[in-house]
């Protein structure tokens, strides 16, 4: 039984959540233009999340929130597409089964929202965050889909739901 809990976004995370996406997209080389941590919506995940068809979760261990994910609507893209959203760990969230864990509870949000596919931009370096991709079935793409404005990312994938 893991030692972690995953649940939706409740108000009093949006910090935290915000400081995680701060911490470890420069971990990985994702703090400039073109990289989600410049997204409006990082500063509040609770409200932007908060729309129709759209989900964000939280991994909390010990009383401290250490990861997070969520699905949205494909910005610029097809009604029956979602992206699967800024799904980072600190460290010490890392290792324990919660990305596994926190991708089958945001495809499962997908499919109960009725999209047909799934879509993830990443880049070049997240070699943790691809192999689980593909260990849930992603495929890559070559090119990437919708208009999400991340023009930092380098790797894509897809899913048919």
């Amino acid at each position: 039984m893991p030692d972690f809990t995953i649940r939706p976004i409740e108000p009093r995370d949006s910090t935290a959540v915000a400081n995680i996406i701060r911490t470890v997209m420069p971990e990985f080389g994702a703090d400039g233009p073109g990289f989600a941590i410049h997204d409006p919506e990082v500063g509040d995940m609770y409200a932007a999340y908060a729309r129709t068809r759209s989900a964000y979760f939280v991994v909390e261990r010990n009383g401290i929130v250490g990861g997070g994910g969520g699905v949205a609507p494909l910005d610029g893209g097809e009604a029956d597409v979602c992206e699967l959203r800024k799904m980072y760990f600190l460290p010490e969230a890392r290792g324990i089964g919660a990305g596994a864990a926190m991708m089958q509870r945001c495809l499962d949000a997908a499919r109960r929202f009725g999209f047909k596919r799934c879509y993830i931009e990443t880049l070049t370096g997240m070699d943790a965050a691809q192999s689980l991709y593909r260990k849930h079935g992603f495929t890559q793409l070559c090119e990437p889909m919708g208009g999400t404005g991340h023009f930092g990312c380098d790797r894509f994938f897809v899913l048919e739901l």
